[in-house]
């Protein structure tokens, strides 16, 4: 086993890219590693994660805006790498490890510069676009999916599946039985950490269509956007369906545990949950997502027969109550479907990327930065300076 080093945490400040982030963390800290994290202002106000882990802001400039906007980007990323080269200076990381959004860019920037190592994770079936401007010259590219799109085919040989680690209340329902339809049938609807207001448009409609026996026996938990709850409250009340709703689950992997179908969108974080525990899904992805990455996402799930995809522009009421009947009303056909979205998990995902920084950051010639580099003062208050 390699002896204590210390790892550097890049990931920009929305759930998809902290949560995976997190489980890495988690991981190398239980093999006696120091973990930082290096991210934006909304990653730090993320509840329950990285809450034993020294936390640093950097400001990050997003790609976009025209000019001006690139202008402003471009400044705020050279601000970053400087703040970020003085950091590594200090703590003196084994590897630096981006997970995407902006504020990874700098910090990959500055530890290429400063010859750490590095290496990218990506969670989508698509390259996002931080992760496209550095695979050329990262160490290491760890997917989530076999196949991913927009990959420069000179960084191929650097490319090593991992899968998309989840977190360990998630990983645990691998090992409990598909929970059979008897009394309730429990449908689990989420648009992720945003919510969905098509999935608040068209679900309940959806499920009123189904055939008496199967709604009488409907237990519905549903995740809407505030602006969207009272409505989707009445609309269940005047359909005559029970219905649960709130604007955020905290006990989802409960929720996750005792459904028998999930109705969502395709975010990588929701694919990856529900491949873990095995449960099927009917999955409506986000026409507007960049590079359509939802629909990339759902592709390896839908093939295999674990979730119907359904284009946003399709989806109605009726096309949803079609979409069920399909993916299976009947116990058996249901646990069939579960048994096929589990068969695309990838329970070692974590363990896996550990595996892989580890390796990397014991690589000749990435070695943390010279000796005869002298460190700077510990950042103010947590946050790079």
């Amino acid at each position: 086993m390699m002896g204590k080093r210390h790892f550097v945490m890049a990931a920009g400040g929305t759930g998809g890219h902290m949560v995976p982030a997190h489980a890495l963390a988690e991981e190398l800290m239980a093999r006696g590693h120091q973990v930082s994290l290096i991210t934006d202002e909304r990653g730090a106000k993320i509840p329950a994660l990285f809450g034993n882990v020294e936390v640093n802001i950097l400001p990050a400039g997003r790609l976009a805006g025209g000019v001006l906007g690139w202008l402003k980007a471009g400044r705020n990323i050279l601000a970053g790498r400087a703040q970020a080269r003085r950091f590594y200076r200090e703590v003196r990381p084994a590897a630096v490890v981006g997970f995407g959004g902006y504020p990874a860019l700098p910090a990959l920037l500055a530890a290429q510069g400063a010859g750490i190592a590095t290496i990218i994770h990506e969670q989508n079936a698509v390259l996002g676009r931080v992760n496209r401007l550095l695979a050329r010259k990262v160490n290491a590219i760890a997917t989530a999916y076999p196949q991913v799109d927009r990959l420069p085919k000179a960084s191929a040989k650097k490319v090593e599946l991992v899968g998309n680690p989840v977190r360990d209340e998630v990983l645990s329902l691998r090992d409990r039985p598909f929970p059979k339809p008897e009394a309730e049938f429990n449908v689990l609807v989420t648009g992720g950490s945003q919510g969905a207001t098509v999935l608040s448009s068209v679900v309940p409609d959806g499920l009123a269509l189904l055939p008496e026996p199967y709604r009488n026996r409907l237990n519905i938990v549903q995740q809407c956007r505030a602006e969207d709850i009272d409505r989707v409250r009445a609309r269940y009340a005047e359909l005559g369906l029970k219905a649960e709703l709130a604007t955020y689950l905290a006990d989802m992997p409960e929720r996750l545990a005792s459904a028998h179908l999930v109705i969502a969108r395709a975010g990588a974080s929701t694919i990856a949950e529900l491949t873990a525990a095995g449960r099927p899904a009917i999955l409506v992805p986000l026409p507007i997502a960049t590079d359509d990455h939802q629909t990339a996402n759902a592709r390896e799930m839908a093939k295999e027969g674990g979730a119907r995809m359904v284009p946003q522009s399709e989806f109605t009421p009726e096309r949803l109550a079609q979409e069920i009947a399909t993916l299976g009303l009947e116990p058996d056909a249901l646990a069939e479907a579960a048994a096929h979205a589990r068969a695309c998990g990838r329970p070692d995902a974590t363990r896996a990327l550990a595996d892989l920084v580890e390796r990397i950051s014991r690589t000749p010639g990435m070695d943390p930065l010279p000796a005869k580099e002298q460190p700077v003062a510990a950042p103010v208050q947590g946050a790079l300076a």
